[in-house]
Formats: C-alpha cells, sequence, structure tokens
C-alpha cells in the first residue's frame, strides 16, 4: 500500500517543456483510426467518470454535454441514454460511423456549408451531435454553449503547442454554472514522447486557473503491462473538476 501511496504523490516532472514542439498532424491521427491503432479506446467506458458521475451531472436534467476529440467513447452513450444532449467533435469519420454501429443507433449525415469537407452525424433520436471536422473550426459553426464538458483524451492529445488555443475554445463553449470534468496523465515525459501528453498540475492552472476552480477529485495509478513499450514505468491518472470562479 505504501508503494501505490508513494507512488500517486510522485512529484511533478520537472522539465515539462520536454514535449512541447511535438506535433501530430490531424492525418496522423486519422491513420490510427484506418490502422486501428486505438489503445485509447475504452470499450467499457472510463471508470473514474463512472464513479464520479453524480458529482459531474450534480442530479441536472436535460444538460448540454460536449465531448472534445470524442473518438467513438461509450460515455455519449450513457449520458444521452439518461436524458442529456450531448455533442462531440471528431476528425475521423470512421469513428463516428463505428460509434453509432457499435451502438446500435441509426443516424443521419449532412455538410457543414460553414466548414468545407465537415460533415454532421445526428442519431435519429436527436439527442447525439457529432462533428466530424477540425475541432479549431468550431468556432464557424454555431454549435451553441454547453453546461458539461466530459475531457478525456482531448486536452492530452492537442499538440502541447495549441494548449492555450484550446483552452480558450473550450471555456468560450462553457454556460453559467457549468462544470468541466479533465483528465489527464502523469509519466515521466522524457521517457514518452506522447501522445497522450504528459500535462502538469501547473500547466492546468496556467490555462485554467484565472477563470476556473480547479479542485483534483482522484488520481489513480493506471499503469498496465501495455505501456512497458512506451519506455515507462509510472502511469497516474488524474481527474479535475473544474467549475466557475
Amino acid at each position: 500500500m505504501d508503494n501505490a501511496s508513494t507512488l500517486l504523490d510522485v512529484k511533478e516532472y520537472p522539465d515539462t517543456e520536454v514535449q512541447k514542439n511535438r506535433v501530430l498532424t490531424l492525418e496522423e491521427w486519422q491513420e490510427k483510426w484506418v490502422d486501428h491503432k486505438i489503445a485509447f479506446h475504452q470499450e467499457q467506458g472510463h471508470q473514474l467518470l463512472k464513479k464520479h458521475l453524480d458529482t459531474f451531472l450534480k442530479g441536472e436534467n436535460d444538460l448540454r454535454v460536449f465531448f472534445p476529440l470524442c473518438g467513438k467513447a461509450v460515455e455519449m452513450k450513457w449520458f444521452a441514454d439518461r436524458g442529456h444532449r450531448v455533442v462531440g467533435v471528431e476528425i475521423s469519420e470512421l469513428a463516428i460511423r463505428e460509434f453509432f454501429t457499435e451502438q446500435n443507433l441509426s443516424y443521419s449525415e449532412e455538410c457543414i456549408t460553414e466548414t468545407p469537407g465537415a460533415k454532421v452525424f445526428k442519431s435519429s433520436s436527436g439527442n447525439i451531435s457529432l462533428y466530424c471536422c477540425n475541432l479549431f473550426d468550431l468556432p464557424r459553426v454555431n454549435i451553441g454553449k454547453f453546461d458539461r464538458i466530459w475531457d478525456r483524451g482531448a486536452l492530452v492529445a492537442i499538440n502541447p503547442g495549441d494548449r492555450k488555443r484550446y483552452a480558450d475554445l473550450m471555456l468560450s463553449l462553457t454556460r453559467k454554472g457549468f462544470h468541466y470534468l479533465l483528465a489527464v496523465l502523469s509519466y515521466d515525459p522524457t521517457k514518452h514522447p506522447g501522445p497522450p501528453f504528459y500535462v502538469p498540475d501547473a500547466e492546468i492552472e496556467k490555462l485554467f486557473g484565472s477563470t476556473c476552480n480547479i479542485h483534483c477529485l482522484e488520481k489513480v495509478d493506471v499503469f498496465e503491462e501495455q505501456h512497458q513499450s512506451w519506455g515507462i514505468d509510472y502511469l497516474v491518472e488524474k481527474l479535475y473538476l473544474l467549475t466557475e470562479k
């Protein structure tokens, strides 16, 4: 037990700049889906989200929930099944189609005139809308504001140089009284280039601290055998709740 608690108190890695120039193109992300290199997808959904769902939803009904870089996250159906309205954005059309197919949901698709090449896929029930485009093209599409944002695999996937722009976009999409749930990973960034990228506490403070209260709900050891191939020897997931100041 001592080992586990020591691990979770692991100090922030001192050199937070080590990954700052890493860049993945949108094409590289699309290729990951085509080649089925999607170890980041969690078929059973995210266990920490499940555990803290009540804290996140606060018993409220008919919320608008945003999933940045949604992939085919099964949690989108969790929220829709509870009566909430879900909007996601994802660059891979394949991921979006797989989501609807795997969740057994019929859907329609339409092109978005404001953004050439962009499409929106909507469940027939109307409570899930997934936009296939570059996340940063979203401001041109009038998607409205959100009560909740579930950010798992998004901030940690954005190129480090785009984080400020990303955080500003996320905050611009929030409604008054929002809850923003953020999952990040801690490991030795000199041993693994990312993604997922290492996002230290100080970075979260820098990006969101001026407008949000930041509360760490939980830290868990998520190191598994597959992570040895990354060259790292520890991996800690941290779940933060960001609320309006």
